[in-house]
């Protein structure tokens, strides 16, 4: 006994050694060393806030809303289901390692012919070999291992787990994604709702002008064209109405679908308007190397580069020779009541080995088909990264632009109302005719109904930024134990 572990001990290196196919190395990609739209939108502020970079806005009625989709939402429970799937499948890999025992029992009754040997010849109607009806009981064990030698399964179980983590990986960017557009669509909404009270706000200040074209036609000192070029404009603006509120209850639904509930659930929370919240002043410093780890869609098709790998030599075990062992112990007897006595035992052990010599090729085309899966995944990981840097480069320059775009808009806002009360003024006053008004009020209407939209695309750039860097993957909702040893 202690030659046969001797001997384990001394081959238990050269098994080892013998796991056929590439080791695994993560790819190496060439990053930018900086942001081409860096500019002055990130500074050096605390990284940990970008893990939870929505209560930078300080609105209670979002961190609501985060934490409902976060407990709730669909899509997040599906992909949990997921890691729960790869997690089993990784456990039937590793069983494969293992040896396989059963018990198995049975009971037979058979009658044997007699009109042919041997029972055809008896005399007496008896027979040397015994009744011609005869019942058979077993029961015992039966066990098979096949030894990993050359490490196929080893491999296999290798990509098992490496699917395991792009699934947890995969969670992660669904959760990144959620959060995003919660945030987004909670912008879009109270953006609507600016919209509204804007629109709502020059719908009064038009029927006040038209109810003066109407007081001085009635007087004498008016045109009739005046009073139908007012009833006009305010129709038109009226038209709008609709089309904003639409927009306002699609966000309304999105969020409760976001949430894991009705359509309309979160409806009575956001009934009541409210202004944007506060953008944050700044933005975290992130270089664009730390996307690689920040990311969790990149980590992802980093893991599945491993699993490709991995499968890799999988496919090359198959060149090599199966060992295995197989046997069976048991009892077996005519009479139940005899399974107990030693006769009854019987047992069998065999040693296999199996080598391929001929597969018609289907082995070799199976390495070169895991071959190219495997580059098939090292190119999409590469243009993966890419992907990951052109969206961080968009969003930045989305919000650098807005940025620019929102300081013009205030300002044309603040020369188009001043506009507006001159050329009222002066309506009155009889020193400017009617449709100057017209055009001052379609103009501040113009200016601030694209402020508020602007203001809006200013916080979903910001989202966009938050989202291309990877935040919130590190918030994990429901924590999973770690992957059990091989």
């Amino acid at each position: 006994m202690r030659y046969r572990a001797l001997v384990v001990v001394l081959l238990t290196p050269y098994v080892a050694a013998c796991v056929v196919g590439p080791h695994y190395a993560a790819p190496k990609v060439a990053m930018p060393s900086a942001w081409s739209e860096a500019g002055e939108a990130a500074v050096d502020v605390d990284r940990s806030s970008l893990e939870h970079w929505w209560t930078g806005f300080h609105d209670p009625v979002l961190d609501d809303l985060v934490g409902r989709a976060i407990d709730g939402n669909l899509d997040l429970k599906i992909a949990a289901a997921r890691v729960r799937e790869a997690r089993a499948a990784r456990g039937i890999a590793a069983s494969a390692a293992l040896p396989q025992v059963g018990v198995n029992g049975q009971m037979s009754r058979s009658e044997v012919s007699n009109a042919v040997p041997p029972f055809k010849h008896a005399t007496g109607g008896s027979s040397p070999f015994g009744a011609r009806t005869q019942n058979v009981f077993e029961a015992g064990f039966d066990a098979g291992w096949e030894l990993d030698v050359f490490g196929g399964v080893r491999r296999d179980v290798e990509a098992a787990v490496a699917q395991v983590q792009a699934a947890e990986e995969g969670r992660r960017d669904v959760l990144v994604t959620l959060l995003a557009d919660v945030a987004r669509n909670y912008s879009e909404l109270r953006g609507m709702q600016r919209q509204l009270e804007i629109l709502q706000a020059t719908m009064r200040s038009q029927q006040d002008t038209r109810d003066i074209a109407r007081a001085r036609f009635d007087a004498g000192l008016g045109t009739a064209l005046d009073l139908e070029r007012a009833e006009g404009l305010l129709a038109a603006t009226t038209s709008r109405e609709p089309e904003i509120e639409r927009l306002e209850r699609r966000a309304v639904y999105r969020l409760g679908v976001l949430l894991g509930e009705e359509p309309g659930a979160a409806a009575s929370a956001l009934a009541t308007p409210k202004a944007l919240p506060p953008q944050p002043p700044d933005l975290p410093d992130i270089v664009p190397s730390e996307l690689l780890f920040r990311r969790p869609d990149l980590r992802r098709a980093e893991r599945d580069v491993a699993a490709a790998t991995a499968r890799q030599g999988v496919a090359r075990a198959d060149l090599f020779p199966r060992f295995s062992i197989a046997g069976n112990f048991g009892r077996r007897s005519q009479d139940a009541s005899d399974l107990g006595a030693s006769g009854s035992q019987f047992w069998f052990l065999v040693a296999g080995v199996r080598l391929p010599i001929l597969s018609g090729g289907r082995i070799r085309a199976n390495i070169q088909v895991q071959d190219a899966r495997q580059e098939q995944t090292v190119r999409q990981y590469e243009k993966a990264v890419l992907t990951a840097v052109e969206e961080v480069e968009n969003a930045l320059s989305a919000r650098i632009r807005e940025q620019r775009r929102l300081e013009a808009l205030r300002a044309s806002v603040a020369a188009n109302r001043r506009a507006l009360d001159l050329a009222t003024d002066r309506y009155t006053g009889g020193l400017e005719n009617f449709l100057s008004v017209l055009d001052a009020q379609r103009a501040l209407y113009d200016a601030e109904d694209g402020l508020a939209q602007s203001e809006t695309s200013a916080m979903v750039s910001l989202i966009a930024v938050y989202k291309a860097l990877g935040g919130g993957w590190a918030l994990d909702p429901a924590p999973l134990s770690p992957i059990p040893p091989t």
